[in-house]
């Protein structure tokens, strides 16, 4: 494992054949566009000792744990992505963005790569601090990742031309959505001067705001008279 001095880690979400292959299943309209961008990332991350995983759908083949509001579209799709499945409706990755040694790799079984994964677990034992996103599509699966992580407390950044959607309307206003909730954008080539001092991390910022107040966190009762946590106000 190379040194990680930016304490992050590189999430490639769903770039499998059957989203990204205009023949597949569940293809999404742009995501085959970004191939090239991804796969620079990929270099950039495993070159800086990011650590990259790829965050990954696999369905079981009789559809049982298939989302419920996408399960029709999953069966009129041919069920893509069924464990070990190939060609151009599977869950095999394009041959650009195939996993290296040193790589990870995470089955989700909903949209978000936190929902029910390791992934958290994996990060906190890495030290890691901030997740970087790439993949597809744009508003589910890199949109709930990235609020989950911001929830998690990481420090979040979308790679936008590393990300893709059905029409350039959805990718701009889920972006600029994503922005407002704190995420930082940066594309592939800005990506490229990424370093230990690019994202600032916040959480640590506040810590040490708060280590120095002599302010407490909440009422302390000492009486019966006392203010404390639980009252009603």
């Amino acid at each position: 494992m190379k040194p990680n001095p930016t304490r992050s880690a590189l999430l490639l979400i769903d770039m499998e054949n059957g989203f990204v292959d205009p023949r597949g299943g569940h293809c999404i309209r742009f995501a085959q566009s970004t191939v090239p961008a991804c796969a620079h990332a990929l270099d950039l991350a495993r070159a800086k000792g990011i650590p990259v995983f790829f965050v990954k759908r696999v369905y079981r083949a009789d559809g049982s744990d298939v989302e419920l509001t996408r399960y029709a579209a999953w069966k009129a799709g041919g069920h893509a992505c069924t464990p070990g499945s190939t060609g151009y409706n599977s869950a095999q990755a394009p041959e650009a963005l195939r996993p290296q040694p040193g790589d990870y790799t995470i089955i989700k079984p909903r949209w978000s790569a936190f929902f029910q994964t390791e992934l958290d677990l994996i990060l906190r034992r890495l030290d890691v601090r901030t997740v970087i996103l790439a993949g597809t599509t744009t508003p589910n699966c890199v949109r709930t990742t990235c609020y989950d992580a911001i929830a998690l407390e990481y420090n979040t950044v979308v790679l936008t031309d590393c990300c893709s959607s059905q029409t350039e309307e959805i990718q701009r206003v889920n972006l600029e959505d994503m922005q407002r909730a704190g995420a930082i954008l940066m594309d592939s080539a800005a990506f490229a001067g990424y370093g230990p001092d690019t994202i600032p991390d916040l959480s640590a910022a506040i810590r040490a705001e708060m280590a120095e107040s002599d302010v407490f966190p909440e009422p302390f009762a000492v009486g019966l008279d006392s203010v404390g946590w639980t009252d009603k106000w």
